[in-house]
C-alpha cells in the first residue's frame, strides 16, 4: 500500500512536471511578441507611426549599437539607459517581421571593434579620471550602401529616442535626398543686387537647406500648380500671390502635403519696393505678407498690421556708433525655457532671435489645434507695425508700456483634418477636404531667416566661415527635415522617460528647506541685532575699557548664544524630522511591495480557489 501509495505520487509529480513544460512551450509559442505595459506612461509601447514604419520596411537593415558594456560598469545611470535603448531596438527588430537585425557591439579599447565604431563616425565620450572613453551610439545600413548615423544617443534626449531611431530607419527606406519646394519674395538665393550692381551670396539658410535636400524654386508668377514629388512646400513672405497660386498650396495641403509658412508684418529684408533711385519709396513700401484666405480656412487668425513686443526678451542693440546700447522691445531673444521642449524642432536648442513679429491665434470655433513653439512671456502686447517701423530710437517703445498679460505664439505646429479654401473650384482632381489629419508649421517672422539675427560669416583663405550665435538656422533645418518625412514619423511625439522621480519624497525635501532656511534667516538676523547692540553699548564706553565687556553686553550676548543653542537645536530637529519622514515612507512602501501585494494575491487565489470549491459540491 505504501508503495503503491509512493508511486502515485512519484507519477503525479512527473506528470504535473511534464504538464509544466507544455504549458510553458504552448505559451511560448502562443503569446510570443505579446506584451502587456503596465508603465504609466506606456514607455514600452511603440507608437502606432513607429509601427506604421516598421510594417513598411523593403529591403533588410541592419542596425548596429556599439555600446561600451565593460567600461560603463561604474556608471549605472548609462547603464540603465542603455538598457533602454537597447529593448527598444529589440522591440522594433521584432515588430519588423525580419527586416531588421540587430548587433550589439562592444568596442572593447584597442580593438577592431573600436576602429570600427571610429570609422562609421561615432562620438566617444571620455569616463572617469583613467581616461577611458564610452561608446553609445547607433549605426544603420541598409542593402544599396546606405548609411545613417547617430553618433551618441544622449540619455537627456530619452523623450526623443523613438523618434531618431524611427527616423534613422525611416532615412535608410529612403533612395534619393527629400525634395523641397522653395516659394519665397525675399532675396535667399545667389543673385544680383540691384542696389550694389554687384553679385549677393546667398542666405545660410538656403545655403544648408541646399546641402540637404534637394531644393525646387518656385516661380509665383507662374504657379498652378505643385509637383507631386516634393515633399515639403516652403512658403516665404507671401505677397501678392496670384489665386492660382493660392489654390496650388491649398491643393498641396489637401493631398497630404507638408507645408513651412514664415509671414512677416515688417520684413526688414523684403526689397521688392526698393529703388535706388528713390530711397524713400523704399521705406514707405508695404513689407508684411498674409495669407489670408488660406488662414481663414484653417481657422487661423493672423494680423499683417501687427507686431509683438516683449519687454522681457528685449535684445540690446546699438543705435549709432559710440551710444550705449538700448533696449530693443521689437527684437526679441528666447532661450531654452521659452521654447518647446516636447516638439523634436525646438526641443535641443538653446537659442533663437527674432525681428518685428506677429503672432497666430486659433480663431473661434476652430477644430484645428495649434501648438506653439516659439511664444512669448506674459510680459507683451501689440502694437500697429507702423510705430516701430518709423520710430528712430527703439528705447521709445517702451514709453507708455502695457502688457496684455498673455502669451503670444510666433511659431506654432497646426494640427486638423484640413478643409479646402476654394470650395467654388472645380478643377480636375479638386480635393475639397484633407483625406487625414494634417500638419502645418507656421511661423509669423521672416527675419529670423537673415544672417544677422543668428550668424557671423567671415572670409578665410578664401573660404567662408559660419560662427552660428543663435539657433535660428537649427530651427529652420528641424522644422524641413521633420516635415520632410512620412506623416507617420511626423505623428511621432517626444515621449515620458524612464526616469521616475519620488516626487513626494522632492516635496517633502523642499518643504524641509524652506523651513531650514526660515530658521537660518531668524538666527542671522538674530546675530545681527546682537551686534548692533554690543555696538550701541561699546560705543558709549570710556577710551581704554573698549575690550571689557559690560554686564549689559555679557547679559546681551549670553542670551544670544542660548537662543543660538535653541535654533542650531531646531534646525536639527527639522533635519531629523525629514528623515524619519522618508523612512517611513519607504517602510510603507516595502511593507505594500513586500507584504501587502503577495497577501492580496494569496486571498484572491484563496476566494477563487472556494469559489471552484464550492461549484463542484454544487
Amino acid at each position: 500500500m505504501t508503495s503503491n501509495r509512493k508511486l502515485l505520487t512519484g507519477g503525479a509529480l512527473a506528470v504535473l512536471a511534464v504538464l509544466f513544460v507544455a504549458v510553458i512551450l504552448i505559451s511560448n509559442t502562443l503569446f510570443r511578441g505579446a506584451q502587456l505595459d503596465l508603465t504609466s506612461n506606456h514607455l514600452y509601447t511603440l507608437s502606432q507611426g513607429t509601427k506604421n514604419i516598421l510594417a513598411g520596411i523593403d529591403e533588410p537593415i541592419h542596425l548596429y549599437l556599439f555600446y561600451s558594456d565593460k567600461g560603463s560598469r561604474d556608471l549605472p545611470q548609462l547603464r540603465t539607459y542603455a538598457q533602454r535603448v537597447r529593448e527598444m531596438l529589440e522591440e522594433m527588430a521584432g515588430r519588423a517581421h525580419g527586416k531588421i537585425k540587430l548587433d550589439v557591439i562592444d568596442p572593447l579599447p584597442f580593438s577592431e571593434d573600436e576602429d570600427r565604431a571610429t570609422g562609421y563616425g561615432l562620438q566617444a565620450v571620455p569616463a572617469g579620471q583613467n581616461g577611458d572613453k564610452l561608446f553609445l551610439g547607433l549605426v544603420g545600413t541598409n542593402s544599396t550602401d546606405g548609411k545613417s548615423v547617430i553618433p551618441f544617443l544622449q540619455p537627456n534626449k530619452e523623450a526623443f529616442l523613438e523618434y531618431d531611431v524611427a527616423k534613422l530607419i525611416h532615412d535608410l527606406t529612403e533612395t534619393k535626398k527629400p525634395a523641397v519646394g522653395l516659394l519665397s519674395s525675399l532675396p535667399m538665393g545667389q543673385g544680383f543686387d540691384q542696389q550694389t550692381r554687384s553679385l549677393r551670396d546667398p542666405w545660410a539658410v538656403d545655403q544648408q537647406l541646399t546641402q540637404q535636400f534637394d531644393v525646387h524654386q518656385l516661380n509665383a508668377a507662374s504657379l498652378k500648380s505643385i509637383d507631386k514629388d516634393i515633399n515639403v512646400l516652403v512658403v516665404v513672405q507671401p505677397k501678392n500671390l496670384s489665386d492660382n497660386a493660392v489654390y496650388a498650396i491649398d491643393q498641396f495641403v489637401m493631398r497630404g502635403g507638408h507645408l513651412l509658412v514664415f509671414v512677416d508684418p515688417e520684413a526688414e529684408a523684403d526689397t521688392s519696393g526698393a529703388d535706388p533711385n528713390n530711397p524713400q519709396a523704399a521705406m514707405m513700401a508695404d513689407k508684411s505678407s498674409d495669407l489670408p484666405k488660406l488662414f481663414k480656412a484653417w481657422g487661423v487668425e493672423y494680423d499683417p498690421h501687427k507686431i509683438v513686443l516683449d519687454r522681457a526678451h528685449a535684445l540690446q542693440i546699438s543705435i549709432a556708433q559710440g551710444a550705449p546700447p538700448v533696449r530693443d522691445a521689437a527684437i526679441l531673444g528666447f532661450n531654452k525655457t521659452d521654447l518647446n521642449a516636447d516638439d523634436v524642432t525646438t526641443a535641443n536648442l538653446d537659442s533663437i532671435n527674432i525681428s518685428s513679429a506677429g503672432y497666430f491665434a486659433l480663431a473661434k470655433g476652430s477644430k484645428n489645434k495649434l501648438v506653439p513653439l516659439i511664444q512669448t512671456s506674459t510680459d507683451a502686447m501689440t502694437v500697429p507695425s507702423e510705430r516701430v517701423k518709423f520710430l528712430p530710437d527703439p528705447s521709445q517703445l517702451l514709453n507708455g508700456y502695457q502688457p496684455s498679460h498673455e502669451s503670444y505664439v510666433i511659431a506654432g505646429r497646426l494640427e486638423g483634418k484640413f478643409t479646402t479654401a476654394f470650395p467654388e473650384r472645380k478643377d480636375a482632381g479638386h480635393l475639397a477636404a484633407a483625406k487625414d489629419s494634417g500638419e502645418i508649421i507656421l511661423v509669423a517672422d521672416t527675419d529670423m531667416l537673415t544672417d544677422r539675427l543668428w550668424v557671423q560669416i567671415q572670409p578665410f583663405f578664401g573660404q567662408k566661415l559660419m560662427n552660428a550665435f543663435a539657433n535660428n538656422g537649427d530651427f529652420f533645418i528641424n522644422a524641413v527635415d521633420n516635415l520632410a518625412g512620412s506623416s507617420d514619423l511626423i505623428s511621432i511625439r517626444g515621449r515620458a522617460t524612464s526616469q521616475r522621480p519620488f516626487t513626494r519624497v522632492e516635496d517633502m525635501k523642499r518643504a524641509a528647506e524652506e523651513n531650514f532656511r526660515g530658521k537660518e534667516q531668524e538666527l542671522q538676523q538674530q546675530l545681527n541685532d546682537t551686534e548692533r547692540k554690543l555696538t550701541e553699548l561699546q560705543s558709549g564706553k570710556s577710551k581704554g575699557s573698549e575690550l571689557i565687556l559690560s554686564p549689559e553686553q555679557q547679559s546681551e550676548l549670553q542670551g544670544f548664544m542660548q537662543k543660538k543653542v535653541e535654533i542650531r537645536k531646531q534646525l536639527r530637529q527639522v533635519r531629523l524630522s525629514l528623515d524619519e519622514r522618508i523612512d517611513a515612507l519607504g517602510a510603507r512602501l516595502k511593507l505594500i511591495n513586500i507584504g501587502l501585494m503577495p497577501l492580496l494575491i494569496t486571498l484572491a487565489a484563496l476566494a477563487f480557489a472556494f469559489l471552484k470549491r464550492r461549484r463542484r459540491r454544487a
